[in-house]
């Protein structure tokens, strides 16, 4: 018979490697054996293979195939591998053309009767081969249009082996014809206008450290009653922010891809993503890991979004401080004993916790069953060093009668507008640095240089840290949702009562009924 090759991609978290994939057909027992680091889902193609070409009228000779995944030094996880293995032993049984198959990458799993089946991380995937010259990729139907939002590339959908035989057939000039993807379905019940701020009732205090948190891209901690609202505030936070960056969805994308295959309503969404994961969510589920294949975590899944924690002291104490990282730096590494995976994790972090476990410790709190040492456990919980990280910190009252007469407040448009125009500021005045936001900007930039601000403006904040009130970090914090507090209200600088506005919404008061 002969000899031959495609290509792959082998992911390692959201980085990819490209894979040449070939096959020896040769003289001997019938006997199919892959090579290459497999794990025990792509060891188990060969079974699915046979029966795929098989069914689909392209049966493989009776001899002996030998497939082998290089680099062989790389692991090579899943059932991405199937559609690549069959093309390469297709080939070598010189029944698809080697000219033409060579230079394509394959992605897609092979399904006993010959269809080619979604798979995992197909957008990371071609991302990679994009990024090492590759042109040409074939991908099963589902993953067409995730595959389609990276530039450069022709996506050729397949949905069975037997149409990818007659592509083969009729490719000309060494490369496989253009045939139209489906078109994309919009689903408009995802757009930001479903969840408005007008819908909160009063608050205002809350509703500003929300238009701070999105103007800067500060953390945000909200303490209140059952039914204050701090829930319906968490979720109108993404309706407020700025719609994602090409170069940003992608990111965003990439990282649900490794989930399951991209949704097409949300491929051509852009709309920054909300995760709220529930309280008994493990530390791996939260940060990322897992038993087998490493998979991202919330916070890698709500990068560029909010990750939103809902009685956040109910959270183990091991999770939420494994927070701490991430939050500074961006990113989130998980480690094994062969291998580290790093995942994008630049979100917005907004906690909302009742004043007890019961929740009726706001007021007087006469009706409130907690004892004293159940209430500072409950609290203890979040942890001083987390805590620390979180630039705004509000308490929300209970809502009473006079706020229900009041009229509603602004909409998300209007909010939104004046989150942009602030934005807009920032990125001019961080031109040239590694960030674009106040709540990004390091804090040695802001105390030294051009942007230290007099004596008299930072006097209260100095005093502060003197006492040891707050913390180097916690002033660092200070200052720039001190700026961003400036730019919203459009000055060019803060002045003492920016610093002042800024310093109060750090320290939480007590809940008031």
């Amino acid at each position: 018979m002969g000899f031959g090759r495609t290509r792959s991609v082998a992911l390692t978290g959201l980085d990819g490697a490209l894979v040449q994939v070939e096959a020896d057909i040769a003289q001997g027992l019938p006997h199919f054996a892959v090579s290459g680091l497999p794990d025990t889902a792509c060891l188990q193609s060969t079974d699915r293979v046979k029966a795929g070409t098989s069914n689909s009228g392209l049966p493989l000779p009776q001899r002996r195939i030998t497939v082998n995944l290089s680099p062989a030094s790389i692991p090579k996880a899943g059932t991405a591998f199937d559609l690549a293995i069959a093309v390469a032993a297709l080939v070598g049984a010189q029944v698809l053309p080697a000219e033409v198959a060579e230079d394509v990458v394959h992605l897609g799993e092979v399904g006993l009767d010959g269809t080619i089946r979604p798979v995992r991380g197909v957008l990371p995937s071609v991302l990679a081969a994009a990024a090492q010259g590759v042109r040409d990729v074939v991908v099963p139907l589902a993953n067409a249009r995730e595959a389609a939002l990276v530039p450069g590339v022709r996506v050729h959908a397949v949905p069975d082996l037997a149409t990818l035989h007659h592509r083969y057939a009729q490719a000309k000039a060494g490369r496989l014809p253009e045939v139209p993807l489906p078109a994309a379905e919009r689903d408009t019940a995802s757009d930001r206008g479903a969840k408005d701020l007008a819908d909160v009732v009063g608050q205002p205090e809350a509703r500003l450290a929300v238009e701070l948190a999105a103007a800067g891209g500060h953390h945000l901690f909200l303490m209140g009653p059952p039914g204050a609202g701090k829930t319906m505030l968490a979720e109108r936070l993404v309706s407020v922010l700025p719609r994602l960056e090409p170069q940003q969805s992608l990111e965003v994308l990439a990282v649900r891809s490794l989930l399951g295959p991209v949704p097409d309503a949300l491929a051509a969404e852009a709309t920054p993503p909300f995760v709220a994961p529930h309280h008994s969510a493990s530390t791996a589920a939260i940060v990322g890991g897992g038993s087998g294949a490493i998979r991202p975590g919330a916070v890698s899944q709500a990068h560029h979004g909010v990750l939103f924690l809902d009685e956040a002291p109910e959270f183990k104490v091991t999770t939420l401080q494994a927070l701490r990282q991430p939050l500074e730096s961006g990113e989130v590494w998980v480690s094994r004993a062969r291998s580290s995976v790093r995942f994008p994790a630049r979100f917005q972090l907004v906690m909302a916790a009742n004043p007890c476990p019961c929740g009726l410790g706001f007021g007087k709190g006469a009706e409130c069953s907690c004892r004293p040492q159940a209430k500072r456990a409950y609290m203890t919980k979040l942890g001083g060093p987390l805590l620390d990280r979180v630039d705004l910190q509000v308490a929300m009252p209970a809502i009473n009668l006079a706020a229900l007469g009041e009229s509603s407040g602004e909409s998300s448009d209007v909010v939104a507008a004046r989150v942009a125009e602030a934005r807009e500021v920032q990125a001019a005045r961080w031109s040239g640095q590694p960030w674009t936001l106040n709540g990004h900007a390091s804090g040695s930039t802001l105390r030294r240089g051009t942007f230290r601000l007099a004596r008299g403006v930072t006097a209260d904040l100095d005093r502060a840290l003197d006492r040891g009130q707050i913390t180097l970090r916690g002033y660092d914090r200070i200052l720039r949702l001190g700026w961003t507090v400036a730019d919203l209200a459009g000055h060019d600088s803060p002045d003492r009562d920016d610093l002042g506005l800024a310093l109060t919404l750090r320290n939480r008061g007590p809940v008031a009924a």
